[in-house]
């Protein structure tokens, strides 16, 4: 029997398994943004240090992603994703018992590296146990799954944060993925394996860990060292150009490259892609910022933060399908551009709020972005996939997936720095104008019952609201011109579209 013509036991289970351990891999890129301000407080250290927890994930996940073909040629696909989940639950344990930041972000890039597997493997064997004329039934159901496991994510972490205790959000993958892997091991058993020992590119692999884990590093310790006035930084920084600039010159040269930069020489794929990373960058740094501003500024526990964030997972929920059917029926170009006039205007929605917004406010942008992200990723991907060579769309999509999850690392660091960073300027700026000489003020401290520690304190209190408040709507402003200008930019774009047939002609 051959691999093509294996069916499993119960389709059904076989999808069940399949789907869970994606579902709790994507699920914990999302779980920690609303438990970050308690994680921070629960570990000592201040906001801009707690990111870590999400960027240690999502960059050392980005550099395992490459490795997967090499993997699953040479282990086989099954076993690949069988390890990758066992060793995913026993990450996600040792997050949870963790005592230190440096510990949790240690096992978080743990938990990361075994994670890059997960998505690309799910994709594979669920395309794999599919008729062909089901195929795209089934990545629709995949596109789902990434879709509500982002959305459950803040529900979720904020419900156990509040209710239970953080370690909570992490020990939960541990039943999820044990089950997964009985399900998947029982139901895929007796599929043939072939194995194949190739080449593998170790030094494309070390410059891009290098190169890529130096920049990290100088993106979450910058604001701490205040950037180049540190030898740290500017040593990490060249240290990150050099190795880059290896990994580049390397993988455009190498016969087996670890990552085939080859592809930018097709025109629709550079700029899919360009649009892609910046619209998920952006897209990951609103639900980043969001839920950290409702809690430390507007008095939001977990839970609630969670419920105001999530109403953004309905519309591409109800829409997916439809998109996913009649897309292929409209210039993908027009569909993209909707999805980034969408979020942009969600964006220039979120810079008119106030300290005073209310919660059906919060919710009710939340839920028209969501008309932006239901269009967002499927016309993106078909764009990019289009006009490679059907042995490369496999690569492609993996590329794309690898800078994509790169992009969403990048922007967490860069959005916290910016988000304090402006709130400490606008803070200057505001205390600048409070002066016992000033008649607003005196006004003010007489209302707040005259000169004193306690009133000093208040009127702190309320600057700093002030500043964050300022520093929030700087952000979506900067945003929503960026997601503005993705509009014009996926033009450049050429049709025709469609996609051609391909191992993997649908990465998500």
């Amino acid at each position: 029997m051959s691999e093509a013509s294996f069916k499993p036991p119960s389709l059904l289970l076989t999808t069940i398994g399949l789907s869970l351990a994606t579902f709790m891999q994507v699920l914990d890129t999302t779980i920690a943004n609303v438990a970050l301000p308690t994680i921070s407080g629960n570990l000592g250290v201040s906001s801009e240090q707690g990111t870590w927890v999400i960027t240690s994930f999502a960059v050392s996940n980005a550099i395992a992603l490459p490795l997967t073909g090499w993997l699953s040629r040479r282990f086989g696909e099954v076993k690949l994703f069988l390890w990758a989940t066992i060793l995913f639950v026993l990450a996600s344990f040792l997050c949870g018992i963790s005592t230190s930041m440096p510990e949790l972000v240690g096992f978080r890039v743990l938990q990361g590296m075994v994670a890059g597997p997960l998505y690309p493997m799910t994709q594979t064997l669920l395309i794999a146990v599919y008729p062909p004329a089901k195929r795209g039934m089934a990545l629709a159901l995949l596109a789902m799954v990434t879709v509500v496991a982002p959305i459950a994510g803040p529900i979720l972490g904020g419900w156990i944060t509040d209710s239970y205790s953080w370690p909570w959000i992490f020990f939960i993958n541990v039943p999820i993925g044990i089950f997964a892997c009985l399900v998947v091991r029982s139901q895929m058993a007796e599929r043939p394996v072939v194995t194949s020992r190739q080449p593998m590119d170790y030094i494309g692999l070390i410059t891009l860990i290098i190169g890529v884990g130096a920049l990290q590093i100088v993106l979450d310790k910058g604001n701490d060292l205040d950037w180049f006035e540190s030898n740290f930084i500017v040593i990490g920084s060249v240290i990150s150009a050099v190795a880059l600039a290896a990994f580049i010159i390397w993988e455009m040269t190498d016969e087996h490259p670890v990552v085939n930069l080859r592809l930018f020489a097709y025109r629709n794929f550079r700029i899919g892609t360009i649009v892609l990373v910046l619209g998920y960058a952006g897209f990951f740094g609103i639900n980043l910022i969001l839920p950290q501003w409702l809690q430390t500024q507007l008095g939001y526990t977990a839970t609630w933060a969670g419920l105001a964030t999530a109403p953004l997972g309905i519309l591409p929920v109800l829409m997916s399908p439809f998109v996913g059917r009649y897309a292929n029926k409209f210039d993908l170009r027009i569909l993209a551009g909707l999805a980034f006039l969408a979020i942009g205007a969600s964006c220039f929605m979120r810079a008119g709020f106030t300290t005073q917004v209310d919660f059906s406010h919060i919710a009710l942008v939340q839920l028209f972005m969501g008309v932006g992200v239901a269009l967002f990723f499927m016309p993106t991907l078909s764009i990019l996939l289009s006009d490679l060579p059907p042995s490369q769309i496999a690569d492609g999509s993996g590329l794309a997936t690898f800078l994509r999850t790169l992009g969403g690392s990048f922007a967490a660091s860069l959005t916290t720095w910016i988000w304090i960073r402006k709130a400490n300027e606008h803070h200057a700026y505001l205390t600048e104008s409070i002066t016992t000489y000033d008649p607003a003020s005196r006004h003010m401290i007489e209302q707040l019952g005259g000169a004193g520690g306690a009133t000093y304190s208040q009127l702190e209190q309320m600057v700093n609201s002030q500043a964050y408040m300022l520093s929030t709507i700087d952000y979506f402003s900067l945003m929503g011109f960026m997601f503005l200008s993705l509009v014009v930019i996926v033009w450049f774009a050429k049709p025709p579209f469609a996609a051609k047939a391909g191992p993997a002609a649908s990465g998500h």
